[in-house]
C-alpha cells in the first residue's frame, strides 16, 4: 500500500508540473499574440493617421487651389470689366474732341492713309460732320500733306459712313483703303491699350 501511495503522488506531482508548464507556456502565447495584436493595431492606427492626414492635405490643397482659381476668375473678370468701361469712354471722348482738336487729328490720319496707300490722289470718307470739316479746310490738310509727304496730294471727299470720328482713305478706284476710323484705330490697337490699361488700374 505505501507503494502505491508513492507512484499515486509522483503521478499528481508529475501532472502539477505538466499543468504548470502548459499555464506557463499558455500565459507566454497569450503574451505574446497581445503584444502582436497591440503592435499590428498600433501599425493600423498609424497608417489609418499618415492617411488621414494625406488625405486632410489634398483636400486643404484642393481647397486652396480652387479658391486661388476663383480669385483669379474674379480678378479678370473685374480687370476685362474695367477695361471696357475705359475703352467705352475713349470711344466716347473721342466721339466729342474739340474742332480744333479733331482737325489736327484728321489731318494727320489722312496723311498716314496717304503714306500706306503711296497714292497721289485719294478719296477719305467720314461721317457726315467730319466730311464737312475736312471739305471747310480742305487747302490746309493738302498743305499739311504737302508739308509732311513732300508732294502734292489730291483729296477727294467720300460718301458719308456710321463711325464715330476718324477717316477711311481709299486709293482712286478704292480698290484699297486704309481704316483710320477711331473704332479700326481702337480695334488695332485694343491689344497695346488693353496692356496699358491693365498696367495703369492694376499696378
Amino acid at each position: 500500500m505505501e507503494g502505491a501511495k508513492l507512484i499515486i503522488e509522483e503521478i499528481n506531482r508529475e501532472a502539477e508540473l505538466k499543468i504548470k508548464y502548459i499555464l506557463e507556456e499558455a500565459e507566454k502565447k497569450a503574451e505574446e499574440l497581445r503584444k502582436e495584436a497591440e503592435k499590428r493595431a498600433k501599425a493600423k492606427a498609424e497608417w489609418m493617421i499618415r492617411k488621414a492626414q494625406t488625405q486632410a492635405e489634398l483636400e486643404k490643397q484642393r481647397i486652396i487651389a480652387n479658391a486661388k482659381l476663383e480669385v483669379r476668375r474674379k480678378r479678370l473678370a473685374l480687370q476685362e470689366e474695367l477695361i471696357n468701361e475705359v475703352l467705352e469712354a475713349l470711344k466716347e471722348r473721342s466721339a466729342s474732341i474739340p474742332e480744333e482738336e479733331y482737325l489736327e487729328i484728321i489731318k494727320e490720319l489722312i496723311v498716314q492713309g496717304v503714306k500706306e496707300l503711296g497714292e497721289e490722289k485719294v478719296v477719305v470718307s467720314s461721317n457726315k460732320e467730319t466730311l464737312s470739316l475736312i471739305e471747310k479746310h480742305l487747302e490746309e490738310i493738302k498743305e499739311y500733306a504737302k508739308e509732311q509727304l513732300g508732294r502734292d496730294v489730291e483729296i477727294e471727299i467720300g460718301e458719308p459712313i456710321e463711325t464715330i470720328g476718324g477717316a477711311v482713305i481709299y486709293n482712286p478706284d478704292r480698290s484699297i483703303r486704309v481704316d483710320n476710323t477711331f473704332e479700326a484705330r481702337i480695334e488695332r490697337f485694343q491689344s497695346e491699350l488693353r496692356s496699358r490699361i491693365a498696367k495703369i488700374l492694376f499696378r
